[in-house]
């Protein structure tokens, strides 16, 4: 039996055969959107990081309340899901973006690393402009084992995992150590 996505992606294909056979012109039958546009990974990373409002041809979306973001640390990550680490020895996630009163300041411009104006870059890449600091750790966080991923929310605890990468540099937080990220250590990229 041919799973039933495979089947609609074999009817399409015939159907666009049997439409150019008939009128002799091309059919496009399938098409995936390659990318973005930069205007719309800036407007994308100026509405969801900085606050600002999404002006779309006939309309602007904006924030009744922007959403605080939020850094989380951990141990494994997919598209799916972050294992992050528990709330021992100190760890809690940290505010990167301070919701209803984020500004241009709290996140660069597309344009280049510490920029408080509106994003006019090609990069679609953000990055923090202050430090992110951890709590001091007040035991080994993770058992004083490797943490090699870090990750957005949009909520203090629990709320939805946004974006997740791997660190650059994996380690451990052993107790009486803070965990900080320099002022454009932390970047996202909006491809």
């Amino acid at each position: 039996m041919v799973p039933t996505s495979l089947t609609a992606i074999l009817i399409l294909f015939v159907f666009a055969f049997v439409i150019k056979k008939i009128t002799g012109m091309p059919v496009f039958a399938c098409a995936m959107m390659a990318g973005k546009s930069d205007w719309l990974e800036n407007k994308l990373i100026d509405f969801l990081f900085r606050g600002q409002t999404l002006p779309l041809t006939g309309a602007t979306a904006s924030w009744s309340a922007a959403p605080a973001l939020f850094i989380a640390l951990g141990t494994a990550a997919s598209d799916a899901s972050f294992t992050e680490l528990p709330a021992t020895g100190s760890y809690a996630r940290v505010k990167i973006c301070a919701g209803a009163a984020m500004a241009l300041t709290d996140m660069a411009g597309t344009q280049a690393a510490a920029s408080t104006t509106a994003s006019s870059g090609t990069s679609g890449q953000t990055s923090n402009n202050n430090a992110v600091t951890f709590p001091t750790a007040t035991a080994d966080w993770n058992s004083a084992a490797i943490i090699g991923y870090f990750a957005i929310y949009d909520a203090l605890t629990n709320g939805n995992l946004l974006y997740w990468a791997a660190l650059t540099t994996a380690r451990a937080v052993t107790n009486g150590t803070t965990a900080s990220f320099a002022a454009a250590a932390l970047t996202v990229t909006e491809d």
